[in-house]
């Protein structure tokens, strides 16, 4: 494995990837038992898996299944990607075991905006990383065009029936499918934050440009097919998948399907090599594959199950990651993808920080580019306990599911020993398995080797795992389940819409898919203003969207943006080519 003189200061991200010595990527495969015929290549670095070493390996047994997720986010940055990478370096690189990760590709909207890349960071990458956060093997692009080809066949739809009229049957040999175009909810995606294309009218024009209507744009990874491609379990599952995603309803309010308009399987077609994984590997050498990338907080926020499978056969752990903290991406993770996938996790690791809790203890706030307040940089174990309570209610969520929990502190320069030894104290006093303080992001694997140990010894614990909520109660049972279970609400509150929506929703037959929650990532209610632990508030549903393909229900709690913005002064402005070609810039 690669070995490191560790920097002190640690460099930028980009720097520390460029000068990384990589392996070819057939070494990587041959680590794991796959030969050149397992793969399509892209170049030297990364590679394609086929879905058929499911098949060549499925007598091996399963290895341990681990998921990282986190505290309530901040500004500050937990570094759940980081630990992801870092736990996997120190499982593999330094304790010989055989490890695999499994993290989603990143959207380029968040890349070239303000959040920056997904690979990790420090000394804790997925690499190449422009590769990784950029194009990659175009996965994104295949679900774009998917996307968008069904919003082209929608509108085509609709010129044509209303154009031919009575004689659309005779002259085209199909069934009108007489869409309501007020019903419509399929939107064309874009892989960039363009906030000037959430609300926009097509058809303007003369008669064969379209009939007018309002619609708009999502971004790509927001898009219900990038969901199904996260969630489909085979080719012929996503295919199926495809066909059920419903764009809106007829006049006769009958639901109106992919399927019927009769682009499903085009759909499939453009989307049969993104369905294969990314082979890639870490700065420390251990295999990665990257795949899907759907929103959290919209869709369900985890790397594929197709991943996660052929992970399994070809490794001892597992290690991947779900979308920011555990009342989100895990409660998804659990909630839908383990539905989907059934594959049963074996323990939890829970990345907080010292700096982190202190804000959810009513620390000042914290603002991008000014220095941070004594608050953060000086031992203060007062706001620490008070912070606590927001890593103690995580703890508690995953618990609920009957699995081992490791906190992982991810350590940062400032904190002290008795900040630390505080909350390793009371992380076991609320029920965690351990607490280990971590430092992958300065010293890679080597500084989360005692982290590794702790998920090592988790994995032979008891996890008598089991979902929050059975499939067979009502939706609104199912909502109310997780609002007062996982976020803490006294109970929930619907709109005369959302209501409605619900009832349309069981009556068409899709009462008994799983909840996929859109809510704020920025607090465990459903206001981003209320940080540690909210208590004494109603979760409001303003309405509720179905994603039948991808196999869900989305209510939403208050207003939530499928396409983001750019702010005033974005990431993009500092990525660039160098004289010689090489991307610099780039985080």
């Amino acid at each position: 494995m690669p070995k490191f003189d560790y920097k002190t200061p640690v460099p930028s991200d980009i720097d520390i990837a460029q000068a990384a010595t990589l392996r070819p990527i057939l070494e990587i495969a041959a680590q794991v038992g796959l030969n050149e015929d397992d793969l399509d290549l892209y170049g030297k670095y990364k590679a394609k898996v086929h879905l058929d070493v499911l098949e060549k390996f499925k007598d091996r047994p399963q290895g341990k299944y681990i998921d990282v997720t986190a505290i309530t986010p901040t500004p500050l940055g937990e570094g759940k990607t980081t630990t992801t990478v870092g736990v996997s370096q120190a499982l593999g690189a330094h304790l010989g075991k055989n490890v695999f990760t499994c993290i989603r590709q990143p959207s380029q909207g968040p890349t070239f905006s303000i959040k920056g890349g997904a690979a990790g960071g420090g000394y804790s990458q997925a690499v190449p990383m422009e590769d990784f956060n950029l194009h990659l093997t175009g996965d994104i692009h295949a679900v774009t065009a998917a996307t968008n080809l069904l919003a082209a066949a929608i509108d085509a739809r609709l010129l044509h029936e209303r154009n031919y009229g009575a004689r659309f049957k005779e002259v085209t040999g199909l069934d009108p499918l007489n869409i309501d175009p007020y019903t419509i909810t399929w939107k064309r995606v874009v892989d960039a934050n363009d906030r000037s294309l959430r609300s926009i009218v097509v058809g303007l024009g003369v008669k064969d440009d379209g009939v007018p209507r309002q619609t708009g744009y999502d971004i790509a990874v927001a898009s219900e097919v990038m969901a199904i491609l996260a969630l489909a379990t085979s080719l012929k599952d996503m295919r199926q998948r495809l066909g059920r995603i419903v764009i809106g309803q007829n006049y006769a309010k009958q639901p109106v399907t992919a399927e019927q308009l009769g682009v499903a399987g085009a759909m499939a077609v453009l989307m049969k090599d993104a369905i294969m994984p990314t082979l890639m590997q870490t700065l420390e050498g251990t295999p990665a594959l990257v795949h899907a990338g759907p929103f959290a907080n919209i869709a369900h926020g985890n790397s594929s199950i197709i991943a996660d499978q052929i992970a399994l056969k070809l490794a001892d752990y597992v290690v991947t990651e779900s979308g920011f903290g555990a009342d989100i991406g895990m409660e998804k993770f659990f909630g839908i993808k383990c539905r989907y996938s059934g594959l049963i996790p074996n323990v939890v690791v829970l990345v907080a920080t010292i700096r982190a809790l202190k804000m959810h203890g009513g620390g000042p706030k914290v603002t991008a580019g000014r220095d941070l307040d004594r608050a953060y940089t000086e031992e203060n174990l007062p706001l620490l306990e008070k912070g606590f309570a927001n890593l103690g209610k995580h703890i508690e969520i995953a618990r609920q599911y009957g699995v081992p929990v490791v906190v992982a502190i991810n350590q940062f320069k400032y904190d002290t020993p008795a900040e630390i030894e505080m909350v390793q104290r009371m992380a076991a006093e609320t029920g965690a398995y351990a607490a280990v303080p971590t430092n992958h992001w300065a010293k890679g694997g080597e500084g989360a080797i005692a982290l590794a140990e702790a998920v090592v010894s988790a994995c032979e614990q008891p996890s008598n795992f089991q979902f929050l909520y059975p499939l067979d109660i009502s939706i609104k049972e199912k909502i109310e389940i997780i609002a007062r279970k996982v976020y803490g609400a006294d109970g929930v509150d619907y709109t005369p819409e959302a209501s409605a929506q619900i009832a349309g929703y069981e009556k068409a037959g899709f009462g008994g898919l799983p909840i996929c929650m859109a809510k704020t990532h920025l607090s465990l209610s459903h206001d981003p203003a209320l940080k540690g632990v909210p208590t004494g508030f109603t979760l409001p549903i303003r309405e509720v969207r179905a994603s039948v393909g991808a196999g869900f229900i989305y209510p939403l709690c208050g207003e939530m943006r499928t396409m983001p913005g750019l702010p005033s002064k974005p990431v993009f402005m500092k990525v660039d080519l160098d004289e010689n070609g090489k991307v610099v810039g780039l985080f």
